[in-house]
């Protein structure tokens, strides 16, 4: 399968994976930033997400990601990911080092920081919402957890609406998509890398942040204390001008 995507733009490529919460509408406030400071952009769905269906078999997102770039014709690309696609992010720099030209993680998750209790308790609730069929509940509970204090209304209804799409979608597929696990160390990574933490995120993601900038060679570590889960829907303009300012020229 190759996953539903977008691409404009004619300089260097950049690639950017969605939150598990959103799809790559997410990307809206950095794709014209990004287009205007003369890079190539792709932004893709992740099985589930958007306009990408469940799959009917296992898969690999960082594997989907690479077919995605072999399909575009795409040797090398920066890759900027945020929470769950932050976390791909790092697999596709591990396992495809010499792919990477430069990463930016904002709020990724970690293979190797063990989850937190609050993490876990966010899980649970998440689980009984869904399971009793409040996806309404389930919907709610993912905005007031994701979104820090600076996110507008405008922001939240975006939110919202993405990731009640993402329910929609996977609970109407007969079988649970099973992600296939690779084996690969953050250590791998070679690229040069900025990782992004918020504030009034979660403990783990704060944790995985400082993970990350430990294991992997050379990386940066920036911590933004008004931020949320997702900065770059929270202050656009100021997560834009901080990426493009750590990517290559175009």
């Amino acid at each position: 399968m190759v996953l539903a995507h977008d691409q404009a733009g004619t300089g260097s490529p950049v690639v950017l994976l969605h939150s598990s919460v959103c799809d790559r509408r997410m990307w809206d406030p950095q794709w014209q930033a990004l287009l205007d400071a003369g890079y190539r952009v792709v932004r893709c769905d992740f099985p589930g997400h958007g306009e990408t269906p469940v799959p009917d078999r296992p898969g690999n997102n960082a594997e989907d990601v690479v077919r995605l770039l072999d399909e575009l014709g795409i040797d090398r690309a920066s890759v900027v990911g945020s929470s769950y696609g932050g976390k791909v992010a790092v697999e596709f720099a591990a396992r495809w080092p010499k792919r990477v030209d430069a990463l930016v993680l904002l709020s990724a998750g970690s293979p190797t920081c063990p989850p937190t209790e609050a993490l876990e308790a966010f899980g649970a609730e998440e689980d009984a919402l869904i399971e009793a069929g409040d996806l309404d509940g389930a919907v709610e509970l993912n905005v007031r957890t994701w979104l820090g204090p600076h996110a507008d209304d405008e922001t939240r209804v975006k939110v919202r609406g993405m990731q009640r799409q993402a329910f929609d979608l996977q609970l109407a597929a007969e079988e649970e998509f099973d992600r296939l696990v690779a084996e690969w160390d953050p250590a791998q990574v070679e690229a040069p890398t900025l990782v992004v933490t918020g504030g009034h995120d979660l403990d783990y993601f704060q944790r995985a942040a400082a993970d990350l900038a430990d294991r992997i060679p050379g990386a940066r570590l920036v911590r933004l204390p008004w931020a949320g889960h997702l900065p770059s829907l929270e202050r656009p303009a100021e997560t834009s001008e901080l990426v493009i300012g750590f990517l290559p020229s175009p």
